[in-house]
């Protein structure tokens, strides 16, 4: 049910969502590394303590094909968890994206390697291969201002990112497709130069 619903929201255009919640939106501050990318799937999450790069390999190790890797840094924005190599294996492992609450590296290989990331800047200082005490992954944790629970469903595009849980997800569509299928006509009708009183919500 999970896979039908992803391909339907994938038609939704995203911003539409904006229309109908206020809840679910990740900081604008987390943008795309990539141009023209859209990514739709359920979340697998990291929350990294201290630096710790080998975290970020046992949540990896727990990717399936499909899904979007989210990674809690605890307001760390120095220490990049995601490179050249994060990103091979993630596509390894079939991943749809990785979102970082912080910064990535190795930016030119990300992008030649086509797989969507999503941080908050770029940084050449990165994450080390010890134990954080307080890193888990597969835990709820916090993505731009928003709770992200294993298995919410993380929607991203150049736009920016929303993560809903699948019901919510599910309650949403059919509103978003119906806005999305209505707005050709308003475009045309405004492009005609029909009066925009008759258009406009007023």
């Amino acid at each position: 049910m999970t896979s039908t619903l992803l391909r339907e929201l994938t038609d939704v255009s995203y911003p539409t969502i904006g229309h109908f919640l206020e809840e679910g939106f990740v900081s604008p501050a987390i943008q795309s590394l990539l141009a023209n990318v859209k990514i739709a799937g359920p979340a697998v999450t990291v929350r990294i303590a201290d630096h710790d790069a080998i975290a970020m390999n046992r949540a990896l190790l727990a990717l399936t094909p499909g899904d979007v890797l989210v990674v809690d840094m605890l307001g760390d924005q120095q220490h990049a968890p995601v490179g050249a190599v994060t990103a091979a294996a993630a596509l390894a492992q079939g991943a749809a994206a990785v979102v970082v609450d912080g910064v990535a590296t190795d930016v030119l290989e990300l992008r030649q390697t086509g797989l969507p990331v999503f941080a908050r800047g770029t940084s050449c200082l990165t994450t080390k291969r010890l134990h954080g005490s307080g890193s888990a992954v597969n835990v709820p944790v916090q993505c731009g201002g928003v709770t992200v629970n294993p298995g919410d469903l993380v929607l991203g595009d150049d736009n920016g990112l929303i993560v809903l849980a699948p019901d919510a997800a599910r309650d949403v569509l059919g509103k978003a497709l119906a806005s999305d299928a209505a707005e050709p006509d308003i475009l045309a009708r405004i492009a005609s130069g029909e009066p925009l009183e008759s258009i406009l919500a007023l």
